[in-house]
């Protein structure tokens, strides 16, 4: 068992989604995604200063905890957004920064 196993479930998956939002090319995809606002069919790479094999890392971790979702149609596969989970993003990281807010915390 690590350590990680001694803390609640709900922070454990915080701190997953935390992790994988640590690096700013995930970050740079997932805005990518969203202002595109249609699934991408080709190479994210061209968007971004680095290879494909390391956008591919990249997008795997991603998909990995289900922020975006890939179909692969042939030699390509289309990337969009997950929907479903990046509102229980939102949901989980505004109860988390509620819970952590020092203004509303009375020991302020």
């Amino acid at each position: 068992m690590t350590k990680v196993n001694l803390f609640e479930k709900d922070l454990q998956e915080t701190a997953a989604i935390f992790k994988a939002l640590s690096h700013p090319a995930r970050l740079a995809i997932l805005k990518y995604l969203a202002e595109t606002k249609v699934c991408i069919s080709g190479d994210i790479s061209d968007e971004l200063p680095l290879s494909r094999t390391t956008v591919h890392q990249h997008l795997k971790e991603l998909k990995k905890l289900k922020l975006i979702q890939g179909d692969i149609q042939g030699v390509k596969t289309n990337y969009c957004l997950n929907a479903d989970t990046i509102g229980k993003l939102k949901e989980s990281l505004n109860g988390f920064l509620s819970e952590i807010d020092c203004c509303t915390n009375s020991k302020c």
